[in-house]
């Protein structure tokens, strides 16, 4: 699966791609037909403490998953993400096990 990341409004430490490439790759467990994973990060400059957003993009056969996330910290809203990912595609399997 290919992997991009793109960072807004800041500069991603290598800490943190790395933390995101290893998260998405363990996507493949639940669901082997991922093409392509895209995250997008972004600072945004409120006054809420939940300011850092997460979005990610699962290219999968037939369809797209999205997740989206705000938190106060980008690996706060990782695994929030990933939660979301990790039961939409159970779900996409099941659906496709039914058919």
């Amino acid at each position: 699966m290919k992997v991009q990341i793109q960072a807004v409004n800041f500069k991603a430490d290598k800490e943190l791609i790395l933390r995101i490439e290893d998260k998405v790759a363990t996507l493949d467990k639940y669901y082997d037909h991922i093409i392509e994973a895209q995250v997008y990060m972004n600072v945004q400059k409120t006054s809420e403490k939940a300011n850092k957003h997460l979005e990610l993009k699962l290219a999968i056969s037939g369809d797209d998953i999205i997740a989206k996330k705000a938190s106060s910290t980008f690996e706060d809203a990782l695994n929030q993400v990933f939660t979301v990912a990790k039961k939409t595609l159970i779900k996409h399997k099941e659906k496709q096990r039914n058919k």
